[in-house]
Order: C-alpha cells, then structure tokens, then sequence
C-alpha cells in the first residue's frame, strides 16, 4: 500500500510537469531576461514564501547571492523571511500579515523585483506584501497552485502550477527556481562584455592590480569601486544607482 502510494505522487508529479514544462519555460525564460536587466543594473529580489515556500524562496537568493552554476558575480537578493529577528519583531508589534509588507517598504525601491511563493496563492501576508511592493514602484512576480487565487490577481504577472497536490505544486516551484537561474545566467553571459569591471574582478580578465583587476581602477577599492568615489560608501553604488549604498541618497 506505501509504495503504491508512493509510485502515484510520482505519477502526479509527472502529469503535472508535463502540462507545466512548455508554458513555464516560455514565462520563467522572460523573467530571468528581466531580472538579469533590472540586478545587472543595480536593482534587488526580494523573495518571500511561507513554510516550504520560504526554503524555497531563500533557495533562490542562495543561487544569486552565491552562484548557480558557473562563477560570476553576486547579485543582491534577499530572503524576507530569513531575518528571524526583524520578522518576530513586526509580528510582534503590527501582526503577522505585515511581516513581508514592512520589510518591503524598508528595503523595497522604484525598479526592484518582488518575487511571491505560495502554494495557495491566498496568504494574507503575502498579497499584503505585493500591495506594498506596487507602492513603491516594484515589480510582482508569483509562483502559486492552481488559478485563479488571489495572489495571481495582485502580481504582475504568476506562473501558476496545475497540480491538486500542495507538495507537487512546492516540487514545480523548485523547478521553476532553477530554471529561472538558468535563464539568469544565460541573460548575464549575453550582456557580458569583455573588460566589463564587474565581471573582470570575478573572473580574472585583469591582472588583479591593472584597470580591469579586483584591485584597480575599476576594482572592488578602486574610483568605482566599493570603497570608491562612487562605491558603497560614495553617492552611488558603483552601479549608476543614487539610492545604493550609504552615500547622500543611500538606504
């Protein structure tokens, strides 16, 4: 009676990515365009989920703080839910459906990318958050069960899985996850160019003390790096963003 019962979650997780796979690939493949557009620029992920959909979400910031596959440089994403003491606090303090909401409004800016994970698509503190996401002139982007539910209605746009199960609805949103990676890489690697500074402190392209090294000109102390002029500590982030960093538009 087990493996029976075993053998038809895995029928059901086959049917479901079979109907899931084409459609998917078709919209994660344009939101790691844009994702790759708006962090290569400068922007943040947010990504927020309750319970499994919260590993789920920091697995994918893991994969872009890190990396997914090949080196490259980091990008800034955040988990919301990963911050156990801001989170209490506010559930605490305002109650636990603005937990993801005010953490948005303190790290969220116009241009960011705000990505929901629910398999439900009904968590209050979730369409909470996307509300406050669109305040502020934030991108939406869900990953719930089966539509129509409420959280596909508030996001820009959702890419819903089709499956009865909560448990094989968590399993396609981790293969979303990585093919959303898989499209951010290939998106970077088509906007590289050679002697890009970002790039080239990663991947060696300088001699490591030349104008293309970690440590030169364009290096991580250099006049655009995070240190410099126009580094983390400078007016902007070295990235051509004013609101980056600590300088006089800074967080």
């Amino acid at each position: 009676m087990k493996l029976a019962t075993d053998v038809a979650h895995c029928d059901d997780l086959m049917k479901a990515l079979e109907g899931f796979r084409w459609h998917a690939a078709r919209v994660v493949d344009r939101w790691g365009i844009t994702l790759a557009d708006r962090l290569g620029a400068g922007a943040r992920l947010l990504v927020a989920g309750n319970g499994g959909s919260a590993a789920q979400a920091q697995h994918l910031t893991a994969e872009l703080v890190g990396r997914y596959r090949d080196d490259r440089p980091p990008f800034s994403a955040l988990a919301l839910h990963a911050d156990t003491s801001s989170t209490t606090a506010i559930a605490n303090d305002y109650g636990v459906q603005e937990i993801f909401a005010r953490q948005v409004a303190a790290h969220g800016r116009a241009g960011d990318l705000l990505m929901l994970l629910s398999t439900s698509g009904a968590s209050a503190n979730l369409l909470v958050a996307a509300q406050e996401a669109h305040r502020v002139g934030m991108t939406v982007r869900a990953l719930t069960g089966p539509a129509p539910n409420p959280l596909q209605g508030v996001a820009d746009e959702a890419l819903c899985v089709e499956a009865a199960s909560a448990a094989t609805v968590q399993e396609l949103h981790l293969v979303a996850v990585h093919m959303l990676c898989e499209s951010f890489d290939r998106a970077l690697e088509r906007r590289r160019l050679p002697g890009n500074g970002r790039w080239a402190a990663m991947l060696g392209e300088g001699d490591g003390h030349g104008k293309g090294g970690r440590f030169g000109e364009d290096g991580a102390f250099g006049e655009d790096g995070g240190l410099g002029e126009d580094g983390a500590f400078g007016d902007n982030d070295g990235l051509g963003r004013k609101d980056r960093g600590l300088g006089e538009d800074g967080r």
